[in-house]
């Protein structure tokens, strides 16, 4: 599951609100803009507001998330962002709606007036299902579940495909090569257009002063060109950087081509390629790949959930894949992307999936589950013998004796308090320990007496930490009978209030 609290702009949200969210967007020139939805189908922004893009119908930045009424209910299916930065969606109806920066008529509402709330983008579109988008710097795409692929907006590279560098005010289709054929993912660089068609073929569009095209040479293509290069492969997903791209095929192989200024090409040098090239050769098999056109980071994901990220990461030009302790790609771009925004719209549906850990955490002290108990200043603890004896010597040793899974017992302790005891039982659930440094003292003494030494080392340092001018002498006291080791330092240590005192 992606954890949405990697990214510095979450830290605003409450806990409550970031338990709410159930897809959310990071994006803008510092990532300083967010948008999320939540469990109840709301949609809400906060961030900088730069060029109008939370859609707030003001320009005003807020931290306080605020709610876009128009969107609330729409089911948002798939979004995507310029560097204007203007926002563009499509919902599960297949309706499109766009606002923000539009000095180039990237919302395709045939103006450059800014677009200060999120407006529906009618032109061509009005009769089709659009099933994905994909923005560029200054441009925009939609791909209709026909397989036809329309874009607008900025075209001084022929990143629109209409074979003329004039910038197109409303949607328009991408004829041309595309004609009758039927694409399936579309990927959009600063200023080129990538597609892919249900065959796996690759068709390259727009700049291509970096080879991002993949054609072979540096020229810009003003009509949808095939990606011969890639003619004995057939590719299922395609995505664009700043000014490089790469592509995942049915078999799992990872090709890059472009700008590698950064190594985002991940080829071990920092030469761009004109042509893809094939990259992770000796890894397992790639399930998924990452980029954005806002960064010069890559990263992949392999079939053994193993995830490598490259190219600039922090401003390091990493320029072999490095594995990562990730479970997804999402966190590269949260970690190690400049800026830090996300190369999708996340998904952060809450799974009831537990870890081992977790669910043992839930289990401590719960009477449904436990096959024994413990009475303590006639108060009852429920645990399980089989975690008792796997995690404690003490009562290994104790239960080694008899063993019998249908015995429901009942354990009487008289030398430790029941706050004590419990916080113990806890500790060998959970690992942890929260007491106050006076009752930390008991379970000092308990520890020892079990032969617990991690527990006892957590004992005296919660102690050491905790102590103060009021308790000093109590838990000085306290230490002369338990600890020699910690009555020692409570003693000479010149950093404590005792010492002071």
């Amino acid at each position: 599951m992606v954890d949405v609290g990697k990214w510095p702009i979450f830290t605003l949200l409450s806990p409550q609100e970031i338990a709410s969210i159930r897809k959310a967007c990071v994006f803008g020139t510092s990532a300083n803009e967010a948008i999320y939805v939540t469990h109840s189908d709301e949609v809400f922004v906060f961030g900088l507001n730069c060029s109008n893009c939370l859609g707030t119908g003001d320009n005003q930045s807020t931290i306080v998330p605020k709610k876009l009424e128009a969107l609330c209910g729409k089911k948002i299916k798939s979004l995507s962002y310029g560097s204007g930065p203007h926002v563009l969606l499509s919902t599960e109806d297949g309706v499109v709606y766009a606002w923000g920066h539009n000095g180039y008529s990237q919302l395709g509402n045939g103006t450059t007036n800014q677009g200060i709330a999120p407006i529906q983008v009618c032109t061509n579109l009005l009769i089709k299902q659009v099933i994905e988008v994909a923005c560029g710097s200054h441009h925009s795409m939609a791909l209709a579940a026909d397989g036809e692929v329309y874009a607008w907006g900025y075209n001084n590279c022929g990143q629109v495909g209409s074979g003329s560098t004039a910038n197109q005010p409303t949607p328009r289709k991408v004829t041309n090569c595309l004609h009758i054929k039927r694409v399936v993912s579309i990927a959009c660089g600063q200023t080129s257009s990538m597609a892919v068609l249900d065959n796996g073929e690759v068709y390259g569009w727009g700049y291509n002063g970096n080879g991002q095209l993949g054609l072979g040479n540096n020229g810009n293509q003003l009509t949808p060109c095939r990606v011969a290069a890639l003619h004995s492969v057939c590719v299922l997903q395609i995505v664009c950087g700043y000014a490089h791209t790469l592509a995942l095929t049915d078999e799992g192989l990872l090709y890059a081509w472009g700008a590698n200024t950064y190594g985002q090409l991940g080829t071990g040098n920092k030469s761009n390629l004109l042509s893809p090239a094939q990259i992770m050769v000796e890894k397992e098999r790639v399930v998924e790949i990452a980029a954005c056109h806002s960064a010069h980071t890559s990263a992949a994901k392999t079939q053994g959930g193993h995830v490598y990220m490259w190219g600039q990461c922090r401003g390091q030009s990493v320029i072999l894949p490095h594995l990562t302790h990730f479970s997804c790609t999402d966190d590269v771009f949260a970690c190690f992307a400049t800026p830090a925004v996300t190369w999708r719209l996340l998904s952060v549906e809450h799974e009831d999936f537990l870890t081992v850990a977790e669910s043992l955490k839930k289990e401590f002290d719960s009477p449904d589950t436990a096959d024994l108990k413990f009475r303590v200043d006639g108060k009852y603890i429920y645990v399980h013998k089989a975690v008792l004896k796997i995690r404690c010597e003490h009562f290994r040793t104790m239960f080694q004796s008899y063993w019998n899974e249908d015995m429901k017992e009942v354990i009487e302790i008289d030398q430790f308090s029941y706050p004590v005891y419990r916080a113990f039982l806890q500790y060998l659930y959970t690992d942890t320990v929260d007491l106050p440094p006076e009752d930390a003292i008991g379970l000092l003494d308990l520890a020892t007496s079990y032969c617990e030494n991690r527990l006892k080392k957590l004992c005296q340092h919660i102690i050491k930490r905790g102590i103060t001018v009021e308790n000093a002498f109590s838990l000085l006291s306290a230490a002369v009978r338990y600890d020699a080791e910690l009555y020692s330092y409570l003693h000479v240590s010149k950093t404590h209030p005792l010492r002071r005192s």
